[in-house]
């Protein structure tokens, strides 16, 4: 019988201590705190995340079902509703941003390229987008979004070679997406896929000023003047492509650059699609591949609303909601990062639904199953491009 650690512990042995410590001094997390610190809060909100748990009132009869093992564990001293709920509450949530920042730089740099991504592009690859998380108005009252509804949104930037989200920013719902693109810091040479819902030339401006590129599509009601036109294969679905320029006085004041215009047909949804880019070397259906890849980002959004706790929340104040959001980004790219350090050949939530029945287990974590189930509902991909490369 294996006597070793569990699993749990195992897991948070991935987590950099000294680093999550630094944080903590930063903000004077632990300050006047005897037992429960903010590492004991961070293993008690993980493993609610990773066991699913609904509700506070939930993950504490689960972590009290089980006395003996809170050392062991990471829980400290003692686990109870009102140590755990004033921590969420009052201690500042900018510990578990910043440490999961920290994370996601490690994970980035270990984790294994993801083989779906074709295109041979050495740059960094981005797709930005924004999800709305529904909230009641009267509970979440800081969380605006219309006059009998509350939402926040969380504005993300998604790496899609690695599948691991690099920038997360939350406002209330009512704050509109471009604003998203304010608080970025552009990548001389990375590619930053948009939704025609980004479609702001100042903005878009920015990103070419700061020697980045954009892919995104055009409004119907967007002016254009077109300067020449190059030769076109439409065997793959591309219908033209040309150098335009903006039409009229404030649309060139706000972009006073050149602009490449590619014309897609899309075979399998029978529409045309416009996209907008500022990089004139990349083929035409190259560029109409990256924004299909935009579609990772959604699936992002639909995973973990669906398998962590970002929908229901276990604290009713902002600092509650962000810090909940936060620990399950970095339960999310801690349970990547072991899959990477480990070579599981298993998918994020193949792995996060093995631990989430093994937390307790004293089996080595390399010893898990690791043949992947096909069978496995996966998510599907919906108003995809069909794209022919011919």
């Amino acid at each position: 019988m294996n006597r070793g650690k569990y699993v749990f512990a195992q897991v948070a042995e991935y987590l950099p201590a000294r680093i999550f410590d630094k944080y903590v001094a930063k903000y004077s997390g632990n300050k006047k705190v005897r037992h429960f610190t903010c590492w004991n809060q961070m293993m008690s909100m993980m493993f609610g995340q990773i066991t699913n748990r609904d509700s506070l009132r939930d993950l504490l009869v689960c972590i009290e079902a089980h006395p003996s093992k809170y050392y062991h564990l990471g829980f400290g001293k003692n686990v109870s509703r009102s140590n755990l709920a004033s921590a969420n509450e009052k201690r500042d949530y900018r510990i578990y941003e910043e440490f999961a920042y920290e994370l996601i730089k490690m994970a980035r740099t270990s984790c294994f390229k993801d083989g779906d991504f074709q295109l041979s592009i050495k740059d960094n690859v981005y797709a930005f987008d924004a999800t709305i998380i529904d909230l009641c108005l009267n509970v979440f009252w800081w969380a605006t979004f219309r006059k009998t509804k509350g939402a926040i949104k969380l504005h993300t930037l998604y790496d899609i070679k690695t599948s691991i989200p690099s920038f997360i920013y939350i406002t209330p719902g009512d704050v509109h997406e471009t604003k998203g693109l304010d608080v970025l810091t552009y990548e001389a040479g990375a590619y930053y896929i948009l939704d025609r819902g980004y479609l702001d030339f100042v903005r878009l401006y920015n990103i070419e000023r700061q020697k980045a590129f954009f892919v995104t599509r055009a409004k119907k009601n967007t002016q254009f003047i077109r300067m020449y036109s190059s030769k076109v294969n439409k065997k793959v679905g591309v219908r033209s492509d040309q150098i335009v320029k903006l039409a009229g006085f404030y649309p060139q004041k706000n972009y006073p650059y050149k602009l490449r215009r590619i014309r897609f047909y899309d075979n399998e949804q029978k529409r045309s699609l416009i996209f907008l880019t500022n990089n004139f070397k990349l083929k035409a259906i190259d560029i109409a591949a990256l924004y299909k890849y935009r579609w990772k980002v959604e699936l992002f959004f639909k995973w973990i609303k669906q398998h962590l706790k970002i929908k229901s929340f276990w604290g009713t104040s902002s600092n509650a909601v962000k810090t909940q959001i936060y620990i399950a980004i970095i339960t999310y790219t801690l349970v990547a990062l072991i899959r990477s350090k480990l070579n599981l050949n298993r998918s994020t939530y193949e792995i996060l639904q093995i631990l989430g029945v093994s937390l307790l287990d004293k089996t080595q974590l390399n010893q898990l199953p690791s043949d992947p189930i096909y069978q496995d509902v996966k998510e599907q991909l919906y108003n995809q491009l069909e794209l022919n490369l011919i």
